[in-house]
C-alpha cells in the first residue's frame, strides 16, 4: 500500500476556493481503483494549513489516478493558488 500526506500552506484569500477543489478531488478520486482512502484535514490550530491523506492499493493504482482527468484538471488549479508539499510512504 502507499499513503500519500499532501500539505497544503494557503493564503485566506485562497483557503475556501482551495479547500473545494480539495473537497471535489477527494470525491472523485474515491471511485478510482485501488483508492482505499482520500481525506481532506483542516488543522484545528493553523488555519493556513490542509492535508489531503490518500491511501493507494499499489503504484499502478496511483498511477492511473495521476492521469486522471479529475487530478490533471484540479491538481494544477490548487498549484496556482498554494503550493503543495508531498510525502509519500510504502507500507
Amino acid at each position: 500500500m502507499i499513503r500519500l500526506n499532501v500539505f497544503i500552506e494557503v493564503a485566506q484569500e485562497n483557503r475556501e476556493e482551495v479547500l473545494s477543489l480539495a473537497k471535489k478531488l477527494a470525491e472523485a478520486s474515491l471511485n478510482d481503483g485501488g483508492c482505499l482512502a482520500y481525506d481532506v484535514f483542516e488543522s484545528a490550530t493553523r488555519p493556513e494549513v490542509l492535508m489531503i491523506c490518500e491511501t493507494w492499493k499499489d503504484g499502478a493504482s496511483l498511477a492511473m489516478h495521476s492521469r486522471s482527468a479529475h487530478f490533471t484538471t484540479l491538481v494544477p488549479e490548487m498549484e496556482k493558488l498554494a503550493p503543495l508539499k508531498m510525502e509519500k510512504f510504502d507500507f
